[in-house]
């Protein structure tokens, strides 16, 4: 997740980094702007200057959304923040099959036509091929390498292979996992011998009481779940061996940061075979899910699990990412491999740490003092704190004494062994669970209760105090302050108070060529009635996209095929509604617009009428339409549909065969 992202590439808290919560839902208030203030380097920019090469690969999600078009500025993207290069997404997550890839700060297109073709894969084969030049031309020269990949947050994409592999491995269900996999943590003693497996959420169902389809349904998304994790540990595998080949893994710092803020519970209580849905407000049935049980994990689904996965991935612990209130939501697993600096081998390390220690571990293990000044600009003091001090003494008294904990409300506390925090909002819930004032705070003493299983407020209520105004201290210091326990109302810039683009703008013109656009680069044409306008000239049984936003999981297009004007829109890849004119355009100059005359609230319906140089040619209801996003990582095209279609009734004919000298996209008041 963003914010914890912000915090490992830094070494300072997100809040700090005015990254309160992903940059999409970012606002006008101190903490949440999603503009990183210039008293804080990232480490890539810090190792650059002083003599690194320095690259990424895979997902970044720290770009503001407003900065991801070509009209930039290019400061936020990965090679203006310290990184000579960067090969892999922008956005918070992308399709495995078809990604939204960059290099640098240009859009690229990998052969996805390939069989054989998967992100991670091809992210891997980038960051060997950047690693194996780098020490071929110089090989004194040392480098940073920060691979992030996009498993395993959604969409799960993994090769069938993989997944096949565990057909019948989850049959036991949830519970049962939880039970097995506490017991193989307390034999790799990674936890204490007296930890107790906490309570799963109320709203999280037995397995035993599912029906037989649940359970056939939530077995396989679990096993495809599975399958994308070794998929990834494989490709992981393959850029260690990379290092051994090189002869520089003795001497590499690799650290392994495994986990997304705790597994993810977005997909509510059944899962959903398309994302989607989730960010549309939009309920998926157990039975349309069931239709596509054999296509979960391949391109044709862009697909989560259910929540109950998301807790049996969290053992010992409640809870799940989203709820920084709760180590389910914070508690990841690390490794750390050195052997030219670290005398200790195959040892577990228990001291309590957080994210924003790990740029300071790589400072002192670099030799690099963390920096003052930069570009003469005063630095913000280091808030994390080195553990090198760990490496050779286990029993080492740890030197993170506090630690805030906050996101969308969910907020905690942990102090010299004590934690305090509450559960404002649960991942699956729609609205807060009551006003911040009257959240309701938990209290565990983690020095003896590792899952945090035994609520100590009602028994120490003077200890909960002391860490309830601990918070607020630290909140006050690291710009936490207003906490703003809004959620899918921050998508959209007007209500959130965040730069936008278009600035509300409701008329844009758009020239052939101009593609790959961003939804929060582009007009809003959600939840209004608009006029598409398109200056063409064409010759006979032309073909192509003229304009069109999305792909395969929602969007809509105005398109040509076999000379006929069409115009579809694709409900969160549920249902496509299309309006065809009957009649061929004839060869020559023409005006084909689109009128959508919305009724009114959100996702709502509107008729489509197409006309050809002013005569009306057809007319159709659009019955649903998305009320809040096309997708994250998909675009705006004009002559053309980048990445997956929104219609495949066009499949290898999207790119316009005519001349488009502009599309005119006005957006209009409903019923006008």
């Amino acid at each position: 997740m963003f914010p914890t992202r912000t915090a490992i590439l830094t070494g300072y808290n997100h809040h700090s980094n005015n990254a309160g919560a992903i940059m999409e839902v970012a606002t006008a208030f101190p903490g949440n702007t999603g503009i990183r203030p210039q008293s804080i380097t990232p480490i890539a920019d810090v190792l650059r200057m002083n003599g690194y090469s320095t690259a990424a690969f895979g997902k970044y999600h720290e770009t503001p959304p407003w900065e991801g078009s070509v009209s930039g500025p290019y400061d936020r993207w990965p090679t203006g923040s310290g990184f000579d290069k960067f090969y892999g997404f922008i956005g918070g997550e992308t399709n495995q099959w078809n990604p939204m890839v960059y290099d640098g700060t240009t859009r690229v297109y990998p052969n996805v036509d390939d069989p054989n073709y998967h992100f991670t894969t091809d992210m891997t084969d980038q960051a060997i091929g950047w690693m194996n030049t780098q020490q071929s031309l110089t090989p004194e020269k040392p480098f940073y390498l920060y691979f992030a990949t996009g498993a395993t947050h959604a969409p799960h994409h993994a090769p069938k292979a993989y997944s096949d592999k565990y057909k019948g491995k989850f049959a036991q269900g949830w519970d049962k996992i939880r039970e097995e996999t506490l017991a193989r943590q307390k034999a790799l003693k990674v936890i204490p011998e007296n930890t107790t497996l906490a309570p799963k959420p109320a709203d999280i169902k037995d397995w035993d009481e599912l029906t037989a389809d649940e359970k056939r349904l939530f077995e396989r998304q679990m096993e495809v779940f599975a399958g994308f994790a070794e998929h990834t540990d494989a490709e992981v595998g393959r850029l260690v061996a990379a290092l051994e080949e090189r002869g520089e893994l003795e001497n590499t710092v690799f650290i392994y940061l495994v986990g997304d803020n705790g597994s993810s519970a977005e997909g509510g209580m059944i899962g959903m075979f398309n994302e989607n849905t989730y960010f549309n407000s939009v309920q998926e049935t157990l039975d349309m899910q069931l239709e596509r049980i054999d296509e979960l994990g391949t391109e044709l689904t862009y697909n989560h699990f259910a929540a109950g996965w998301a807790v049996a991935g969290n053992t010992p612990f409640t809870w799940t990412k989203q709820v920084a209130s709760n180590f389910g939501g914070t508690r990841n697993g690390m490794v750390m491999h050195w052997p030219a600096g670290i005398k200790s081998k195959n040892e577990i390390r228990s001291q309590f740490h957080h994210v924003i220690d790990l740029a300071p571990t790589i400072y002192v293990a670099a030799g690099v003092p963390a920096p003052k000044t930069v570009n003469g600009i005063e630095q913000r003091p280091m808030e994390g704190v080195s553990m090198n001090y760990s490496f050779d003494d286990a029993a080492a008294p740890d030197t993170r004494k506090t630690q805030y904990f906050e996101m969308i409300g969910n907020r905690a506390i942990y102090h010299e062994g004590w934690f305090a925090g509450t559960i404002h909002k649960a991942p699956w819930e729609g609205a807060p669970r009551r006003p911040l004032t009257e959240d309701i705070w938990e209290l565990y003493n983690v020095n003896d209760d590792f899952s945090q299983s035994n609520n100590l407020a009602e028994q120490n209520p003077e200890k909960l105090e002391e860490l309830k105004k601990k918070f607020m201290e630290e909140a006050a210091k690291f710009n936490v302050l207003p906490i703003d326990d809004r959620s899918i109302e921050r998508f959209d810039p007007t209500i959130a108070g965040r730069p936008d683009l278009m600035n509300g703008r409701t008329k844009l013109v758009l020239y052939e060529g101009a593609k790959g656009i961003p939804e929060n680069a582009f007009i809003n044409v959600k939840n209004t009635s608009l006029t598409i306008t398109a200056e063409v000239e064409v010759s006979t049984n032309a073909n192509g996209v003229m304009v069109c936003q999305g792909g395969d999981f929602g969007g809509w297009t105005f398109f040509l095929l076999d000379g006929k004007p069409h115009y579809s829109y694709n409900w969160v890849g549920l249902e496509t509604y299309t309006v065809s004119s009957p009649q061929k355009v004839t060869p020559g100059k023409h005006t084909i617009s689109l009128d959508f005359a919305y009724e009114g609230g959100r996702g709502g319906a509107g008729t489509a009428t197409i006309k050809v140089d002013g005569t009306k040619m057809a007319e159709g209801k659009i019955a649903k339409t998305n009320s809040n996003t096309f997708g994250i990582d998909e675009s705006a095209d004009v002559g053309t549909d980048e990445n997956t279609p929104v219609n495949p009734a066009y499949a290898d004919k999207e790119k316009f065969t005519g001349k488009i000298k502009s599309v005119t996209i006005e957006t209009l008041p409903a019923n006008k």
